[in-house]
């Protein structure tokens, strides 16, 4: 390893969401320049490495700015499949949607993620819609407890629904980012 490590912001070219946070040397640097593929190097491992070469999940470097100090870089990239180890597009993914993840991967079958995903798209999407009604029942008689209740269930039970159909809640996001750009 070079001398100088520095922090690299990967940061998807079309959406501007933040995808992951690596490191790179100067050797890590030179390979993302010349082979138009982000490499980082590894500080538990010690060694340089190419993100995707296990998982095919590569990025492909758009743009590269140094920061004022030159110690850290914006890497801008365009994703070939998801960024993050667990799946996700981006390894800042909120808690949620993670746990649900985690849940699923554990295979725990006391576990309420599991058993629903177990039964399919058709009673989870059945699910969401009760939740959906308690919602509207909360917020037109019920207190602001009541409601906050009643939409985390909501929320809970349409990521889960969306995780039934492989539908990862960044592509919801940019979604409304692509109709927030219309008007």
């Amino acid at each position: 390893m070079s001398e100088q490590l520095r922090a690299a912001i990967i940061q998807d070219d079309i959406t501007d969401r933040i995808l992951m946070l690596g490191w790179m040397d100067d050797e890590a640097l030179e390979l993302t320049k010349s082979t138009g593929y982000v490499h980082f190097f590894s500080r538990s491992r010690q060694q340089l490495w190419k993100k995707g070469e296990t998982s095919g999940n590569t990025l492909r470097l758009r743009e590269i700015v140094a920061d004022c100090d030159d110690d850290a870089l914006l890497v801008r990239v365009e994703a070939d499949g998801p960024t993050c180890h667990d799946g996700s597009t981006s390894c800042f993914t909120p808690w949620l949607w993670r746990r649900i993840l985690q849940r699923e991967a554990s295979g725990d079958e006391s576990s309420y993620v599991v058993s629903l995903l177990k039964k399919g798209v058709g009673p989870i999407a059945q699910k969401v819609g009760e939740e959906a009604t308690e919602s509207v029942v909360a917020a037109l008689s019920e207190t602001d407890e009541r409601l906050v209740s009643e939409v985390a269930d909501l929320w809970f039970h349409t990521l889960v629904l969306l995780r039934s159909r492989g539908i990862d809640p960044a592509q919801i996001e940019d979604e409304l980012r692509r109709r927030d750009r219309q008007k």
